[in-house]
């Protein structure tokens, strides 16, 4: 491989583990995990607690709390959303 070849993988290598340092910990120990981008379990949870607060609004008629559980869902949607085109603010997607 010319040298030009091994300075990118290094490159590469820096820069990932910069930005996901758990990815580069488990391949190295040879038991990969999900990469950050793919990785959702937080929004899922936003979005379950977006939907209570927004029934407990709709029970208990509070406008705030129908207000608060509707951005509340509108940010997990937003975050749960697979489309890595729409990443590109957080830094992933094409570069």
């Amino acid at each position: 491989m010319p040298q030009s070849e091994d300075h990118r993988l290094v490159d590469l290598e820096a820069r990932l583990e910069r930005e996901d340092p758990r990815f580069t910990r488990a391949m190295r120990s040879g038991r990969p995990v999900r990469p950050r981008e793919y990785r959702r379990t937080g929004a899922w949870w936003g979005l379950a607690f977006g939907v209570a607060v927004l029934g407990c609004g709709i029970a208990l008629s509070q406008g705030l709390l129908i207000a608060g559980g509707l951005v509340l869902v509108g940010m997990a949607a937003q975050l749960a959303d697979p489309d890595p085109a729409r990443m590109t603010h957080r830094g992933f997607g094409r570069r």
